[in-house]
C-alpha cells in the first residue's frame, strides 16, 4: 500500500507553491495522535488567531513557547512532583511532559501569550509586509517605442 502522495503533476501548473507541497508532504507524515493537552484554535478575524491550551497543574516557568519560522512549539516540563498528603485513589490531572507543534503560515507571528486559571492562551497575528501586499499595475496602451517618444516630448516641453 502506498502511503505517500505524488505532487509532481501539480508542479507543471503551479509556480511558486513549493512550500505548500512540502507542507502537504509533512502532513502525511503525522506524528502519532496524542490528544494531550487538549487545545482549541479560534479564528478571531481575517489575520488574527488564538490557541487555547488546557495545561492544568503547570506553572509559567514550567511552560516554554518557541517561535521558529513557520513553526510554533509549546512544551511543558514539570520541575517537581506535587506533594500531596495521603494516597491517591484516582489521579486524573496529568502532569506529564508534553510538546505540541503548530505549523504556521507565512508571516504569522506570536503576538501575546498568557496563562490564566490553567489555560494557556496564545494570540497569533498575520503581518504581511507592504512589499508583499497586492498592488495595482497600470497598463499602458502603446508599445515601448511610443512611450519613449512621449517621454522625450514631455521633457522637451518642460525645458522650453
Amino acid at each position: 500500500m502506498r502511503t505517500t502522495l505524488d505532487f509532481s503533476p501539480l508542479f507543471r501548473t503551479g509556480i511558486g507553491f513549493d512550500r505548500v507541497f512540502d507542507a502537504l508532504d509533512t502532513a502525511t507524515r503525522v506524528q502519532p495522535f496524542d490528544n494531550w493537552p487538549p487545545y482549541d484554535i479560534v479564528k478571531q478575524g481575517e489575520d488574527r488567531y488564538r490557541i487555547i491550551m488546557a495545561v492544568a497543574g503547570f506553572d509559567r516557568d514550567e511552560l516554554m513557547l518557541t517561535d521558529r519560522p513557520n513553526l510554533l512549539v509549546v512544551s511543558g516540563v514539570k520541575k517537581s512532583e506535587s506533594q500531596v498528603e495521603g494516597t491517591y485513589l484516582h489521579k486524573g490531572i496529568a502532569e506529564r511532559e508534553f510538546e505540541r507543534r503548530f505549523e504556521l503560515a507565512d508571516h504569522v507571528k506570536v503576538a501575546n501569550a498568557s496563562l490564566v486559571n490553567g489555560l494557556l492562551t496564545i494570540d497569533l497575528q498575520r503581518e504581511v509586509p507592504e512589499a508583499l501586499k497586492p498592488r495595482r499595475i497600470e497598463i499602458g496602451g502603446d508599445g515601448p517605442e511610443k512611450q519613449r517618444h512621449i517621454g522625450r516630448t514631455i521633457e522637451a516641453t518642460k525645458a522650453a
